[in-house]
């Protein structure tokens, strides 16, 4: 017999507000992969690292894709975003699929 099992998640209201993040330095090891989120402000000497995440390989390519098929629904929604100073992609993010097989 299958179970319906549902995650439950507590936020707590000092994590409820969130940081703001324009920069994201990430690093790995065999093991793990760790991502510094860090705010660049003009006038600051150095960017700030206000999160440090620390994943396993596997859940960093879970994130990878969770991301990727986010972005493609809210460019289908609101438009592609587009990155200043850039080229332009020649490819629907929609489209990508992160573990390299092809559709």
């Amino acid at each position: 017999m299958e179970e319906n099992k549902q995650l439950q998640l507590e936020l707590k209201p000092e994590t409820a507000k969130g940081s703001y993040s324009n920069l994201a330095i990430i690093s790995h090891s065999h093991s793990e992969f760790v991502i510094d989120f860090a705010i660049m402000l003009p006038g600051l000497a150095k960017a700030e690292i206000g999160n440090r995440i620390l994943m396993t390989p596997e859940h960093a390519k879970r994130l990878l894709n969770a991301l990727a098929d986010n972005i493609g629904k809210y460019e289908s929604q609101f438009g592609q975003i587009e990155l200043p100073g850039s080229p332009k992609a020649t490819f629907n993010l929609a489209d990508f699929n992160p573990n390299g097989a092809k559709s």
